[in-house]
């Protein structure tokens, strides 16, 4: 196994930068962040780097599900989800609960290319944790597609009564599915600069968090611009309106948070003082208005972060204190900070 440094020297070019080197930034990123408090979360002491690289490979197993399914209809391969040779932890495989997960239908082959591109990419990041933690790696944990439903139902979008929320149908239900997944992985990202020791910055990490960044800044970014850039084009507010309600659901199962998303107001100054942890999808009026394409603040255009309980209280679908299963992980995630707290 090469060690994390000689991992980030090998991902120096472009497209495995971009597409894979990010993923040792995880090990930091997205460990922990800030929500909506009012300082900086410190640092937890208790854990290894190789349960923060972990809890990176849980979200990265998610999205890359989601996203390869939504290329071509199929999952990660065998070799990139079963427990690795030599592996002793407690931890085991879990199955993939497809429910509606297929290749998204209709699309162009300009938005075919957009899918495949993100899709690579998140894959990619797989591979990269898998083979910078060897055998320490855990194996992908049980993943249910099936709760995109649910979670539709919980944020007002469908009743009970309407068809199932599925974001394989279209490519614009694709945005709106890959919206909760691209705002969650960035604030996560940008919380998890404080994390980073001195040796850490000192062996590559920051610049490795940079890059992860990144890359899920501009799928995040161009997530909300296609969404925006649709409801400018038909003149109404159809999907942008779905989107504001996906982050008012996000921000009420975020322990702390106020509930709706905010018009514009997050952070307060320095990375991690965040006052809101949503930000509502708007277009901005003028060049003094803040823009909401973009999930920043309103004082000084900077991105805000959540913690690792923060991001499980999302993914789990439950704004309860204790939960450790639930949402898109049934069985939890197969990482030592799988239970939410505050």
């Amino acid at each position: 196994m090469m060690d994390l440094d000689q991992l980030v020297n090998k991902a120096l070019s472009r497209r495995n930068f971009l597409a894979g080197a990010g993923a040792v930034a995880a090990t930091t990123a997205l460990a922990g962040c800030s929500d909506n408090s009012t300082s900086t979360t410190p640092v937890t002491t208790g854990f290894k780097d190789t349960d923060i690289l972990n809890y990176a490979l849980n979200l990265e197993y998610l999205e890359a599900e989601f996203y390869l399914r939504a290329a071509n209809g199929q999952g990660l391969a065998a070799a990139d989800v079963s427990t690795p040779s030599g592996y002793t932890g407690s931890f085991t495989q879990g199955s993939v609960t497809v429910g509606n997960a297929a290749q998204v239908a209709g699309t162009t082959s300009a938005q075919q290319a957009i899918i495949n591109e993100i899709a690579f990419e998140e894959q990619q990041h797989v591979r990269f944790l898998r083979a910078a933690l060897g055998s320490a790696a855990v194996p992908r944990p049980a993943i249910d597609l099936s709760f995109f439903g649910p979670l539709a139902v919980a944020a007002g979008i469908y009743t009970s009564t309407q068809p199932a929320f599925n974001p394989f149908s279209s490519f614009s239900t694709f945005l709106l599915g890959a919206f909760i997944f691209e705002d969650v992985g960035v604030t996560a990202y940008a919380g998890g600069a404080p994390l980073i020791t001195a040796a850490g910055v000192s062996s590559g990490y920051l610049t490795a968090a940079a890059g992860i960044l990144a890359v899920e800044a501009y799928h995040a970014a161009y997530v909300r611009t296609a969404l925006t850039a649709i409801d400018v084009a038909n003149g109404n507010t159809a999907l942008t309106t779905i989107a504001n309600q996906i982050a008012a659901l996000r921000a009420t199962l975020t322990v702390g948070n106020s509930g709706a998303p905010s018009t514009g107001t997050g952070n307060t100054g320095a990375a991690g003082s965040s006052t809101s942890v949503e930000v509502k999808l708007t277009v901005p009026t003028s060049t003094t208005t803040p823009s909401s394409i973009v999930a920043a603040d309103s004082t000084n255009a900077i991105g805000f972060g959540r913690t690792t309980s923060q991001v499980h209280h999302i993914v789990y679908g439950s704004p309860t204190v204790g939960v450790a299963k639930g949402g898109f992980f049934p069985n939890g995630t197969n990482s030592i900070f799988a239970t939410t707290t505050a």
